[in-house]
């Protein structure tokens, strides 16, 4: 009889040890999982933020000399003088500069920063850039926007999602708008809803 009810008493316990080790584990899978989470949430992204009419360098100079990764696309241009011209660079989204960081900073110190007015939102939160196309902003201010050769166009259609795969636009990537008569093909680029076309040889395209 002893041994029967000292039995029942060691099952007991053994039954309450497993749901314990059970109980832990859950609780080490919901921390792990709690914290993989939050890692993903302070991943750096990048940003488009408004600035204030003709601020754009001013916030840019600012921003780098607070250690914010930023990045401000600029064109050249030919300004016109009475007695000259002359080539200068202009910011080529009005009214922005792009800031690769993580959300929380956005709001607690990128916005601080004098010129700043706010960052642009897609369904109440903080829109993210794809990285592809700061990509394809880098590229076009390092390149001129056209050039053509006799080349063959094979499998491009208009509409089709395309990669340059060499020359000087290499990496950027776009849509097929145009077919220019089996020569070459005009590439259409999308950043913030705005549109640049670059003409470039067959060859040098992916789909």
């Amino acid at each position: 009889m002893i041994r029967e009810v000292l039995y029942g008493f060691f099952l007991l316990k053994l039954n309450v040890l497993f749901r314990y080790m059970d109980f832990l584990e859950e609780e080490y899978n919901y921390k792990e999982e709690k914290t993989n989470l939050c890692l993903k949430k302070r991943k750096k992204k990048w940003y488009a933020i408004y600035t204030k009419a003709r601020s754009e360098k001013r916030v840019y100079d600012r921003m780098i000399k607070e250690g914010i990764e930023v990045f401000l696309p600029l064109e050249t241009t030919v300004r016109q003088w009475s007695d000259r011209k002359k080539k200068v660079k202009i910011p080529y989204i009005k009214s922005y500069v792009f800031v690769r960081t993580e959300e929380n900073t956005i709001f607690r110190k990128v916005l601080k920063i004098s010129g700043t007015v706010m960052v642009l939102k897609h369904l109440g939160k903080p829109a993210i850039v794809k990285d592809y196309e700061i990509n394809n902003l880098r590229i076009l201010m390092d390149n001129d926007a056209n050039f053509v050769t006799l080349d063959s166009i094979h499998n491009i259609e208009i509409g089709d999602d395309v990669e340059i795969e060499s020359g000087s636009f290499m990496g950027l990537k776009g849509k097929c708008v145009r077919v220019n008569g089996k020569k070459s093909v005009l590439v259409e680029l999308s950043v913030l809803g705005l549109f640049q076309s670059v003409e470039v040889p067959a060859k040098y395209l992916k789909c």
